[in-house]
């Protein structure tokens, strides 16, 4: 692996050159990549690649198909099931969520003005249409939106009033409308979906260990 080849995997993380793949991240691409080369070059051993005009990804691609068609996982007891369900339950619950509407960041001044104004029924046309109705957020996702003081606001608010809050951007002026609780999923409900997604695992983590077996026969040198 060259290290024109790794700077290529650094040029193409993002189109916009905005972010920079991490050192974990950088890794994964370059694994990806030598489990990508030894399928091909295990395909070309075992002649895949007769009478195709395919590249190299191609040639990799009937590989995975070969080692995935070779694989055969058992349906899941119960107890493997419920054990992986108990790691897992997070995929298969309701979120606790929240509607809302927010105006957009300003200062704090601003903002106090145009609650007022809210309030009183005299915003503009301008502030009406720039105020966005949020629905059926999950909770979760408010802190990498709009902060922790934000979420930790709006989830206090008595719904239907309209009031100042603070995000990572700014004030604006917020109306809680709606909260509707998370719900725990149970196995009994989700038992077909989650011994599908279970056995896609199982599959998935055969196939990657039967590319790690086939890397053993090989020597990876890294260009510094």
């Amino acid at each position: 692996m060259t290290k024109a080849m790794r700077q290529s995997f650094i040029d193409n993380f993002d189109e916009d050159k905005e972010r920079t793949p991490s050192s974990d991240q950088l890794q994964k691409m370059a694994d990806s990549w030598v489990a990508s080369e030894i399928l091909y070059r295990e395909g070309k051993t075992l002649g895949v690649d007769r009478g195709d005009e395919t590249i190299r990804d191609r040639i990799a691609y009937k590989m995975q198909l070969l080692i995935f068609d070779q694989i055969r996982v058992p349906r899941p007891t119960d107890e493997q099931l419920q054990a992986w369900f108990a790691e897992n339950h997070a995929r298969f619950d309701e979120p606790e969520r929240v509607s809302f509407y927010i105006t957009p960041p300003t200062d704090q001044a601003t903002a106090q003005r145009q609650l007022e104004d809210i309030v009183q029924q005299r915003e503009s046309e301008e502030l009406q249409n720039l105020t966005r109705a949020i629905l059926a957020r999950p909770v979760a996702s408010l802190t990498a939106s709009f902060g922790d003081n934000f979420r930790d606001g709006l989830l206090t608010m008595p719904e239907g009033e309209w009031k100042m809050l603070q995000s990572k951007d700014g004030w604006h002026v917020t109306r809680l409308d709606s909260r509707r609780p998370g719900n725990l999923a149970s196995l009994d409900k989700v038992r077909d979906d989650a011994a599908r997604i279970w056995h896609t695992e199982e599959t998935r983590k055969l196939a990657w260990e039967a590319v790690k077996r086939l890397k053993a026969s090989y020597q990876v040198r890294y260009e510094q």
